[in-house]
């Protein structure tokens, strides 16, 4: 695994894989996907953080929204990609969740839990927030549930980009917005993905024993400020992802 090139307070990406998408997601999957994101945000049946996990960046609920229905779409993509090889995976949970609770994992099969990143389909980083995280790999939110270890993680790159999408049409820092409107602008584009890889919980440990850390206010290539600490890998650096399959 390689780190970031370092340059003063930039990082810049050395290991790449470029976007090749797998398929384009079905109706099903995209109507369900923003009927949870919606709820979990304009809607206010559910609630999600405002802020990332050591993070300062405050979201309204355009920012929200497409980070949520980005996020459900990732889990998804790997439902239908498990389903297409044959593999016996459950629906991805779509149970709006109070303020300060979540579901344990993305995926549970014969318990081997699985977890779901989703980033822009030119993204070349898996990032986990440090604090959420000890040098064991647990997940510290669940440290007193049999749910703290993730056996695989899984990253999901989605297109088109969700953030450029939602600040062309205005909604980024809307608070309220039209529920049919927004749908119609959803469906209107064409949403694929691809999945550049996967990496193990043992290599997480390695990741955060070898300090393999994106600082809080440092920039990614020069450009991207980091509003939290996070633990990374590279793209190029992952596994692929058909050979999840025979694990």
């Amino acid at each position: 695994m390689n780190k970031l090139t370092q340059e003063s307070n930039s990082y810049i990406i050395n290991s790449k894989k470029p976007f090749n998408p797998i398929s384009r997601f079905n109706p099903v999957s995209l109507k369900e996907s923003f009927d949870f994101a919606y709820d979990m945000s304009f809607g206010r049946v559910g609630e999600h953080r405002d802020h990332r996990t050591g993070g300062s960046h405050k979201r309204e609920n355009g920012e929200i929204f497409i980070n949520t229905f980005q996020g459900k779409l990732a889990e998804f993509s790997i439902y239908e990609i498990f389903k297409s090889h044959g593999m016996d995976i459950p629906k991805p949970d779509l149970e709006k969740y109070d303020l300060g609770a979540w579901d344990t994992c993305d995926f549970d099969i014969d318990g081997i839990k699985l977890a779901v990143k989703s980033t822009k389909h030119f993204g070349q980083l898996l990032l986990l927030e440090t604090k959420d995280w000890n040098n064991k790999g647990e997940y510290l939110p669940n440290k007193d549930s049999d749910n703290d270890i993730y056996n695989y993680f899984i990253l999901v790159r989605i297109s088109p980009e969700g953030d450029s999408l939602m600040k062309r049409h205005r909604m980024w820092y809307s608070k309220d917005i039209n529920r049919d409107q927004l749908e119609d602008i959803i469906s209107n584009e064409n949403w694929t993905y691809d999945s550049p890889g996967y990496i193990s919980n043992m290599e997480l440990v390695e990741i955060i024993n070898n300090q393999f850390i994106l600082p809080k206010g440092s920039m990614l290539n020069g450009k991207t400020k980091m509003d939290a600490e996070n633990y990374y890998i590279q793209a190029g650096d992952m596994h692929d992802i058909n050979g999840l399959f025979k694990k």
